[in-house]
């Protein structure tokens, strides 16, 4: 079982006046919000409304202007791998696995961005990396058990595991065993019915560890169950923000999805 590190005072996230462009156009334009451990928080919008971007600026795989901070300490120029270190971790609308390994061994490699020996130890001391990679099989098998991940698949390749389990494997892997923050790109892409049901119990589970979450997602029945607070993005600015029983009501939110004028 994960031991989440006790809550913090700030907020787990937050971004300031974020804004991204492209040439001469704004893909972003000074949207802020933030996430506490703990809540999830759902951003929305049509096509094209700067999702997306959002995560990229967030993770520092985009140029952008803003701020973001991660615990209170700015996150701004930071590579992904001191991030995924720092606990700020994501999901991307298509899985990203190694496909070349099995299940087993790609949740291996998530865990040992966090508990992988260095290079020197690896060459220096070859007995104490095998001892190492023993526990990483261990933990990765638990990982996968405790999330729901059947032991029949763990020696398959995520391509050969059906479809709904593999969204779900996304998320596993990307909470690993030390994220504290997670962005979660559209996991419900493609699933239904059961698959649907399963991946909001896997949210659920994640919050009540304490865990941050922002979820960018298409299905709204699934937003509206589990989300604490929504974001709403329209070409690229933030036009509403806060409690999901005021968004709903928002009339810029009704003309963005419906065409209504309120």
């Amino acid at each position: 079982m994960t031991v989440m590190p006790a809550r913090s005072e700030a907020p787990a996230l937050r971004v300031r006046n974020l804004t991204v462009r492209y040439g001469s156009l704004c893909a972003l334009s000074g949207v802020s919000w933030s996430v506490a451990d703990g809540e999830i928080l759902g951003v929305i919008g049509p096509n094209g409304a700067g999702k997306s971007t959002c995560f990229a600026a967030v993770s520092n795989a985009v140029r952008r202007d803003g701020e973001a901070e991660l615990y209170g300490i700015s996150t701004t120029g930071m590579p992904a791998q001191r991030l995924a270190r720092r606990g700020l971790r994501r999901t991307f609308q298509q899985n990203a696995f190694f496909g070349q390994f099995t299940v087993l061994e790609n949740a291996m490699a998530a865990l040992h961005v966090e508990q992988g020996a260095g290079l020197l130890s690896s060459i220096g001391m070859p007995w104490r990396e095998s001892r190492r990679r023993a526990e990483i099989r261990r933990a990765a098998a638990e990982l996968l058990a405790e999330f729901g991940v059947p032991m029949r698949y763990h020696d398959l390749r995520p391509d050969d595991v059906p479809y709904g389990l593999q969204r779900m494997l996304s998320v596993v892997l990307a909470y690993g065993g030390g994220a504290r923050v997670l962005l979660v790109d559209e996991p419900a892409a493609g699933v239904g019915g059961a698959d649907m049901r399963a991946l909001a119990d896997l949210l659920r589970e994640l919050r009540g560890r304490g865990l941050a979450m922002v979820l960018i997602e298409h299905h709204m029945d699934l937003v509206m169950e589990i989300v604490d607070r929504l974001a709403v993005l329209d070409r690229g600015q933030l036009i509403a923000y806060g409690a999901v029983e005021q968004v709903q009501r928002d009339p810029a939110v009704l003309e963005a999805y419906l065409g209504l004028s309120v």
